[in-house]
């Protein structure tokens, strides 16, 4: 009797193979390639994959590449810092030529480095030390380049001189993540804002119904309302700017015990403090092992806040589409929907949404990891730090998604004013404002304006010829009387387009 596939279904055998109640349903799968082993590699994530080109960028600052190149930039500064100033007594100067073909080492990191780096590291099992071995190398053979005369390869035990791995990452990763925000993300993000304030004063001046709760309100303009959040984002884009990028060189427990036991005359505090603020970075005096990291947890939650704000805008936006009042301009070729050929969906918005989600929570992971380390040192740091590529590369994302959403929108001022002649009530609050004011200036007939005007708008719609005999019985002043008959609900929008001009961006 022939036995079920592991994988079966009880009670299905070969021997029912004939038999329609017998029949297996399960798709047995194909065995099919394996696309790990595809060469070159497949991305398994969509940054490096399906929008890679948008957010390339970040590869120069925040990729492991860019990690050991900075490693190796800081090795390099430190090792030229100890010679230049006589650290280290009997160690030898510098020539200006040594100096370059150091630099050049790292000014040379290209994907030769980064596969003799893997593979060092694969007998290391250790970043750092791989870094180390690839500069004492290049050490080694300097005098092919220089000359038999050259001091370099009197200078191996110099380099990772008196340091902790977590001397050279600390710095590392804070020059990653200054020239990141700095060069890449920063600049994104100002044309962003830059875009929507142009749009604000634009449209400074373009009547739009407010809806606040999602029900008719005061009226507004669109560019008043563009303008709130180009301010949001404009306030947290200093904050941002003005991010300290903090950095120390102290030692396996921030004692500069190894320093002072090899070289008990050097100043080493002092030195610290130069050779970090060399790197352009703030010196943090007080550290354990670790660089405490409250600045990247600082930076991460204004970024995440920028994201946030963004979020609210795309989510506006969504709307104010959904309700007409931005028509989306098609473009040459594209779909919509797959089966709707009328529809242009708003998926730069929709995608940045999920985008600014996803860089949020990675943001948030990172700046509630990396303020706790366990005594003077744990490496939860390690894995988590790795991630701020793919956290500042959601954002990166989002941001191009909203800029292009942007645009290829065009404003509806007609849709806006249908909707504003539509909903008369909301001059309600005018009116009974002029009221109250008047009441105090002591016209009669002025009692219980709100339960008045509560009572004509409160639960249906109401014409403009409703409204101004309404405003005409209530015997207020000739000219109060005559501003309120004019009012409509689209010139109901006080000082909305003069507000546009407090943007500062």
């Amino acid at each position: 009797m022939s036995q079920n596939p592991p994988d079966a279904p009880a009670g299905t055998g070969a021997d029912d193979a004939g038999s329609a109640e017998g029949v297996d349903q399960t798709v047995q799968p194909r065995v099919r390639h394996s696309l790990a082993r595809i060469s070159p590699p497949i991305a398994l994530g969509p940054l490096d994959g399906r929008y890679r080109s948008t957010v390339a960028p970040l590869v120069d600052h925040l990729s492991e590449a860019a990690l050991n190149r900075e490693r190796l930039h800081v090795e390099v500064e430190w090792l030229i810092l100890l010679t230049s100033h006589h650290v280290v007594p009997g160690a030898p100067t510098l020539s200006s030529e040594e100096r370059d073909y150091l630099r050049d080492v790292v000014a040379g990191f290209d994907a030769d480095t980064v596969a003799e780096l893997a593979a060092t590291e694969k007998i290391t099992v250790h970043d750092v030390k791989a870094v180390e071995y690839l500069l004492k190398d290049r050490l080694a053979v300097a005098p092919r380049t220089l000359g038999e005369d050259t001091v370099l390869p009197r200078v191996t035990e110099l380099v990772h001189f008196a340091c902790t791995s977590e001397d050279v990452n600390n710095l590392a990763y804070a020059l990653m993540v200054q020239g990141a925000v700095r060069r890449v993300w920063l600049p994104a993000a100002k044309l962003l804002v830059a875009d929507v304030a142009a749009l604000a004063r634009e449209h400074a001046a373009v009547p739009m119904l407010a809806r606040t709760h999602g029900q008719p309100a005061t009226p507004t303009t669109i560019g008043k309302e563009l303008a709130v959040l180009a301010h949001r984002l404009t306030r947290q884009l200093r904050r941002i700017e003005a991010a300290e990028y903090l950095g120390k060189i102290n030692g396996a427990t921030g004692t500069y015990g190894a320093h002072l036991a090899a070289v008990p005359g050097a100043d080493w505090v002092t030195i610290s403090r130069t050779f970090v603020e060399h790197l352009g970075l703030t010196w943090n005096p007080l550290t354990t092992q670790i660089e405490s990291h409250d600045w990247q947890a600082e930076l991460y939650a204004d970024m995440a806040r920028f994201n946030r704000i963004l979020h609210n805008l795309a989510t506006d936006m969504w709307t104010y589409i959904s309700l007409g009042y931005f028509a989306q301009v098609r473009g040459q070729g594209t779909v919509g929907s797959s089966t709707m050929p009328h529809k242009v969906n708003p998926i730069r918005f929709e995608n940045a949404e999920a985008n600014l989600e996803l860089s949020s929570a990675l943001l948030d992971t990172l700046g509630s990891t990396l303020v706790t380390s366990r005594m003077q040192r744990d490496l939860t740091d390690s894995t988590t730090q790795r991630n701020i590529g793919p956290a500042v590369g959601h954002s990166l994302l989002a941001i191009d998604n909203v800029r292009r959403g942007l645009a290829g929108l065009d404003v509806d001022a007609a849709a806006m004013a249908r909707d504003l002649d539509a909903n008369w009530e909301v001059l309600g609050e005018a009116v009974q404002s002029a009221m109250r004011a008047a009441g105090v200036a002591g016209v009669p007939g002025m009692a219980d304006p709100y339960e008045r005007l509560k009572e004509l708008t409160r639960g249906r719609r109401i014409t403009g010829d409703d409204m101004r005999r309404f405003v005409a019985g209530l015997g207020l002043p000739d000219d109060v009387a005559a501003r309120l008959g004019a009012m409509t609900p689209a010139s109901y929008t006080g000082a909305a387009a003069q507000l546009v001009r407090f943007l500062d961006v």
